[in-house]
């Protein structure tokens, strides 16, 4: 078999990968080389070291695996092009996402929970699962974890409650609220390019499996943080505090949003609307001059970081390196194990595997590693990958990238996150929400026809 990849070509003979510049590489060779590769694309991505980009190791791990022969160059290209929609969609969402905080919006949500909860932790964590499942439904996971977090400190302090059950409740509802939209979770929008669903079918379909895992957490929440919750020193004067509600800006948001379903439906790029988005409330801040807002020129510059460069020429090279993994071993592999029905059993166990391979290698990974071999079953199949791969990081901090960002911003707020406590809440929540959350999607599948 014969590949022409630009000029390169590749003959498999047997066990070997030869091409016309007389290297030779065997396929176990191959294999290994992308393993490697990616773990250390992973672990530097986990631990960081010096707050270095993840792109750092992974560009130039993905051009290896490129000159190896691993994957070809024009396989590779093929993955960029095919991601490149998906990223700038992202860049928009995560710079709409600092707009809205740029223009007050979880300023204000801090406000109405701190004056909502009239003091009660109790009442105060359902305020706050509120706030957090809609902003990671409506602007993505790392909203949740980046910009609502801090607020949700200063919010249980101004109430006199202990934070621990609300920030324990942000990183959680980070992954589990992200079922929800395709904006809300990379992986949502990786899947999306998948199968070709548009906005508002994903939404019908997911929309109980969210409901559901909210309600799991909350319950749990609930009763295991009984104790931090029955504990309040008294609220300060938060009814004198005067409300600013950035109106312009949420009816922007709002027609964003409306804007993501009607592109999506007529068959246009969805980035195109949160670029839209992006720039209405960007030209009313620099045609607006608000008194004390910093120069117009640093705005720009911090609106073209939270676009977060690095972290989408991450993602870009991280799927090509996926596909060389996959490519060489791992996708027959994963084929012996992953079930070929639809029905519930094979909904669930495919649920699972997702699961269990977000915490082996985290969920980016994870769900590049499966789409390939499920999205040819069909919607349903793909959403339950979908529900393993944004639930199960709950379980290990090493399960999403977010988690690991969440114990960043908390341990700058002088607060520790014990692994024992993280793990045994996730052992908890996780398996009841993979269960009853797949139970949902199937059900709605059920109603929709899909299966």
């Amino acid at each position: 078999m014969t590949w022409h990849n630009s000029g390169f070509s590749r003959i498999t003979r047997g066990q070997w990968l030869i091409d016309y510049s007389g290297a030779v590489l065997s396929s176990w060779v191959a294999e290994a080389s992308a393993g490697v590769i990616l773990a250390i694309v992973l672990v530097f991505a986990i631990v960081r070291p010096r707050e270095l980009p993840e792109a750092v190791p992974a560009v130039p791990g993905a051009v290896v695996l490129c000159l190896l022969g691993a994957i070809g160059w024009s396989q590779a290209w093929s993955k960029v092009e095919q991601m490149l929609p998906t990223v700038l969609f992202l860049a928009g969402v995560l710079m709409l996402a600092h707009l809205c905080q740029a223009e007050g919006m979880f300023d204000l949500a801090g406000q109405l929970m701190a004056r909502s909860s009239r003091g009660s932790p109790v009442r105060l964590l359902g305020l706050v699962f509120v706030a957090a499942s809609v902003t990671t439904a409506l602007l993505s996971l790392d909203a949740t974890i980046v910009l609502l977090t801090p607020v949700i400190f200063t919010t249980a302090s101004r109430v006199g409650a202990r934070p621990k059950p609300f920030i324990y409740g942000t990183a959680h509802l980070a992954n589990s609220a992200s079922l929800l939209l395709p904006v809300s979770n990379l992986t949502n929008l990786l899947a999306l390019t998948a199968v070709g669903l548009t906005f508002p079918r994903f939404a019908a379909l997911m929309v109980g499996p969210w409901l559901t895992a909210i309600v799991v957490e909350y319950v749990v929440h609930r009763r295991y943080f009984a104790t931090d919750l029955s504990v309040s020193s008294g609220p300060d004067n938060v009814d004198d505090e005067k409300l600013v509600v950035p109106v312009f800006s949420l009816v922007v948001l709002a027609l964003t949003l409306a804007g993501f379903v009607v592109v999506s439906m007529l068959g246009v790029e969805p980035f195109w609307a949160a670029l839209g988005g992006v720039g209405v409330i960007t030209a009313k801040r620099m045609l607006i001059g608000v008194s004390g807002r910093q120069p117009r020129v640093q705005e720009l510059k911090d609106l073209g970081g939270a676009a977060n460069a690095w972290f989408l020429l991450f993602v870009m090279s991280l799927s090509v390196i996926v596909a060389a993994v996959v490519d060489n071993g791992v996708a027959s592999a994963m084929r012996r194990i992953i079930p070929d029905g639809r029905g519930l059993g094979s909904l669930i166990l495919i649920t699972v595997i997702a699961a269990v391979l977000a915490n082996l290698v985290n969920n980016l990974p994870a769900v590049l590693v499966m789409l390939p071999l499920v999205a040819s079953s069909g919607p349903t199949v793909v959403l339950a990958v979908l529900i393993g791969v944004n639930v199960g990081p709950n379980l290990t901090y090493v399960g999403s990238l977010a988690t690991l960002l969440w114990r960043r911003i908390i341990a700058a707020h002088d607060h520790r996150s014990e692994t024992s406590e993280f793990t045994k809440l996730g052992l908890i929540t996780v398996p009841a929400c993979l269960v009853l959350c797949t139970v949902a999607l199937w059900a709605a599948a059920k109603l929709m026809g899909l299966s």
